[in-house]
């Protein structure tokens, strides 16, 4: 359980960005290091996350930790995740209005949003290759990308429909594999 809440306490230390930009840490970290989840889970615990209400990141590791060591183990990854964040927002808190006109913090937060944007893309990137690998699938991801970005409708909705429409097309494939045995 130590190892489970030291693991969430660095993600959540190191990851600047929010749950997106956590995901290329969660994967090494969960999948590779640890063995904790495969990467396909991941993906799965991802998009329930983002499906559910509440912080992605957050999600996601009460999750892993839950399905760790059950009750006790959610509620370690949850506080080991959140920790640092509370830290370092409660002592900047305290000092940030002496260095907000600060040149040099200003330069350091724009390298931030960059480098951010940069695992953003990683993770899109990573995501498209694991998800879209047929027909269907460029056909959901259009529908959905068009949905969101030009048509302004609600992320959660597009989650939903694209979740049912999965499933659905998994389940008349299905349906047509036992026809034909």
């Amino acid at each position: 359980m130590l190892q489970l809440f030291l693991t969430f306490f660095k993600i959540g230390l190191f990851t600047f960005g929010g749950g997106y930009a956590m995901l290329p840490l969660l994967q090494d970290e969960i999948v590779r290091r640890h063995k904790w989840a495969t990467e396909d889970e991941l993906l799965d615990y991802y998009a329930v996350g983002q499906s559910t209400p509440g912080i992605i990141s957050v999600n996601v590791a009460t999750f892993i930790g839950y399905r760790q060591y059950g009750v006790l183990g959610g509620i370690l990854a949850t506080l080991a995740i959140i920790m640092p964040s509370f830290i370092i927002i409660t002592l900047i808190a305290t000092i940030l209005d002496k260095f907000m006109d600060n040149k040099y913090l200003t330069h350091a937060f724009a390298g931030i949003r960059l480098a951010v944007s940069a695992l953003i893309l990683d993770t899109v990137i990573g995501l498209w290759k694991k998800s879209v690998n047929n027909r269907l699938g460029y056909v959901i991801f259009a529908l959905a990308a068009i949905s969101v970005l030009f048509l302004n409708v609600s992320a959660v909705l597009v989650v939903i429909v694209a979740g049912a429409a999965g499933y659905i097309a998994h389940r008349v494939k299905s349906s047509a594999k036992k026809e034909k045995a």
